[in-house]
């Protein structure tokens, strides 16, 4: 499996989205699992890649949150959480969607 998280420099949520991811793959099992993070920085970057807004979370090069929205504009992305918009997804989300790829 590969893990990948597209983000911009300035988003704020990348880190912790890495931090829940690594938590998310171990719970699952998949502890030799490397995240890679690659930095997109221009909107050319962004075309070149799934990017749907920082952090895109890509599992195996497909967005594990599909969306409609791919975007080449350097901007921070929304996931819909429980309590609300947020600037990544939950831990239990994450989970769920990395159990859903067995």
């Amino acid at each position: 499996m590969k893990a990948e998280i597209l983000h911009i420099d300035d988003c704020p949520g990348w880190e912790e989205a890495g931090r829940r991811l690594r938590a998310a793959l171990d719970s699952t099992g998949r502890h030799d699992t490397v995240i890679t993070y690659t930095l997109v920085a221009s909107p050319a970057d962004a075309a070149r890649v799934p990017f749907a807004g920082s952090p895109t979370i890509l599992i195996d090069g497909t967005d594990l949150f599909p969306s409609a929205c791919r975007t080449t504009d350097l901007a921070c992305r929304v996931y819909l959480t429980p309590a609300g918009f947020a600037g990544q997804p939950t831990q239990e989300q994450l989970n769920r969607a990395l159990a859903s790829q067995r």
